[in-house]
């Protein structure tokens, strides 16, 4: 069976990703985000990748909010894309590292703009009395910004890489017999096996 796995995790994921695009009905990049606080207690979320290249993925999040606190503070994580649609998953675990200033700028600025109000109306994670506390965020916000074409990124609006040390492609088998390839990066470069199901 071919199931046409390339050297480069990177170009192989490139190349998933690209298949689920184009049949995925709802955010094809869409991964479930797993982290730990200090003391080890796991909590996990569904996040959009906003970025890849050969250094990692990329997601952006209010760095005040409980999993920005998490990444901050145990700076590992565990990311899994999963294709319904298309029967494959990836599962990525590795170190996390805060984004440049220039790139988290540069996509904050890409954005909608209420989707820029909204970085600065919501206190991410935190106790809210009533909607209608945000939706009044929402308007002070607007009022403060009215007028102004650019809308500062927030200090704490940042984006997180999580830079690969191993990166496991699924792709689903007939009774439960699925094809498990794993990278994993040793001394620079990496190394890749099969493993069962």
């Amino acid at each position: 069976m071919n199931d046409h796995i390339t050297e480069n995790p990177f170009d192989l994921f490139q190349e998933w990703l690209k298949t689920a695009t184009e049949n995925e009905i709802n955010d094809p990049n869409a991964m479930n985000l797993a982290t730990a606080d200090k003391q080890g207690h796991p909590s996990n979320r569904m996040v959009l990748l906003n970025g890849l290249d050969e250094r990692g993925f990329v997601f952006y999040t209010n760095a005040q909010s409980r999993k920005g606190e998490q990444l901050l503070e145990n700076p590992f994580a565990a990311l899994c894309f999963h294709w319904k649609s298309v029967r494959k998953q990836v599962r990525i675990e590795g170190r996390v590292e805060v984004v440049s200033d220039k790139e988290s700028d540069a996509y904050y600025n890409s954005r909608p703009r209420q989707s820029r109000i909204g970085a600065w109306a919501s206190q991410q994670s935190r106790v809210l009395e009533q909607f209608s506390d945000l939706e009044g965020a929402v308007k002070k916000y607007e009022a403060k910004f009215e007028g102004q074409d650019v809308i500062p990124r927030p200090d704490y609006w940042k984006g997180f890489r999580v830079i690969p040390e191993r990166i496991e492609f699924w792709i689903d088998g007939e009774f439960r017999l699925h094809r498990r390839y794993v990278f994993e990066r040793t001394n620079g470069s990496w190394n890749r096996f099969m493993i069962n199901p």
